[in-house]
């Protein structure tokens, strides 16, 4: 996971309704990082992308090479307690 300034893909994801909450977590031993993203069952994900990718678009942020994600899932949650 990157340490740089990426706080902008939170805060795009979570102005599209049902986008409840997003995290980035990082293993300090390895660098290591983990993106978790909670929504409403009825979000379209890819509109939740769209509007990261929107934003990045608005502030330049592919102006500048920087490391990408290596793989993506999508998991639903079945159960929670």
């Amino acid at each position: 996971m990157p340490d740089d300034e990426r706080q902008w893909v939170i805060d795009a994801a979570k102005n599209v309704p049902g986008v409840l909450n997003a995290y980035h977590l990082l293993d300090p031993a390895t660098g290591n990082g983990l993106s978790i993203a909670l929504f409403e069952d009825d979000v379209d994900v890819a509109r939740v992308k769209a509007t990261i990718a929107e934003k990045a678009l608005e502030i330049g942020w592919n102006d500048v090479p920087r490391p990408s994600p290596k793989s993506e899932t999508i998991y639903r949650v079945i159960r929670s307690g």
